[in-house]
This record gives structure tokens, C-alpha cells and sequence, in this order.
């Protein structure tokens, strides 16, 4: 039995199936650059960031954690040829509202003791302050031996309420 979403995807896929026409593009990004953020349902990638079918490999986790993406980043960079990382937090980050023992606590009340305890050295990775958190994750980047010196990074925030993005670092 399939769900609501589920039929949605396969009528939303079938229209846009119809009028494809991009099965020649190339795995390695055309623009060589790649963009890590939040995978907030309030971020469009593509509209927010100007990034067309093809330009950019975009890599989404919890906080847009640089950390957390990491092993996406060095296949895009070492096999692909990405030559620029972004990394895109933004405001109102539910990553912002909680510590670990918090995630930990309601990993335990939800799914009982066993669940709270495979879970107790998961670094959830939170943050209390997003420009920091931003400033953390790009010097993260550019001290780590997996990430060459030649790769570009930057940061960046994107403000959900009006659209913009400023840039931190």
C-alpha cells in the first residue's frame, strides 16, 4: 500500500519525466562547486541559490554540518573535481535549539532505553550561535588534510524569512 507522498512522487515524477531533457549531463558538477546546508524543507536550493540542474553538488544534513558532510565533500572534491565549497546555514535552525543530552533524552522517551543507548555517543551536532557555527565549519574545511588547500571555501547564511543570503567567512 502506498502513502499520500508516495503517489505524489510517482505523479510528480511522470510529469516531469515527460518533458526531461537533461540525461546528458555530466556526474561531475559543471560549475565544479558544491554547497552544503540544512535539510530545512523551507531551503529551495535551486531558487535560493541560483543553482541550475547540473552546476553544483548540493549536500543536506541537520545544520548543514560541514562534519557531517564531509565524506560527500572529499568524493566531490577527489573524484569529481568540485574546486569550491559553500557552506550555507540559516536562521531559525532547529539545530539551535537543543543540546545533545536534549536529542538523547527524547530518543530515549520515544523509542525506549536500547534506542537512548545506541545513541549515546551520536554528536548530534547542535550550535548555539549560527555565525559561529558557520565560522566552526569553514576553518573545520580548511584544516582538515582531506579538504586541499587549492579548494575555495566560504560561508554563508540564508535568512528563511526574507530570501537573502549574507555572507560570514
Amino acid at each position: 500500500m502506498s502513502t499520500p507522498n508516495q503517489d505524489n512522487l510517482v505523479a510528480k515524477n511522470k510529469a516531469y519525466a515527460e518533458k526531461f531533457d537533461q540525461g546528458h549531463l555530466a556526474a561531475p558538477p559543471g560549475k565544479k562547486y558544491a554547497i552544503v546546508t540544512c535539510m530545512d524543507a523551507r531551503i529551495d536550493t535551486s531558487s535560493a541559490f541560483g543553482i541550475d540542474l547540473g552546476d553544483a553538488h548540493v549536500m543536506r544534513n541537520a545544520g548543514g554540518s560541514a562534519r557531517d558532510a564531509l565524506r560527500s565533500l572529499v568524493i566531490s572534491e577527489q573524484l569529481l573535481g568540485t574546486t569550491e565549497i559553500m557552506v550555507i546555514k540559516h536562521t531559525k535552525c532547529g539545530m539551535a535549539t537543543f543540546k545533545n543530552e536534549d536529542a538523547r533524552g527524547v530518543v530515549g522517551k520515544n523509542l525506549g532505553q536500547e534506542a537512548e543507548h545506541e545513541c549515546k555517543d551520536l554528536d548530534f551536532l547542535p550550535f548555539a550561535d549560527l555565525n559561529e557555527s558557520v565560522k566552526d565549519d569553514v576553518s573545520f574545511l580548511k584544516q582538515s588534510k582531506l579538504i586541499p588547500n587549492t579548494v575555495s571555501i566560504s560561508g554563508w547564511v540564508y535568512d528563511v524569512e526574507s530570501g537573502k543570503t549574507s555572507k560570514v567567512v
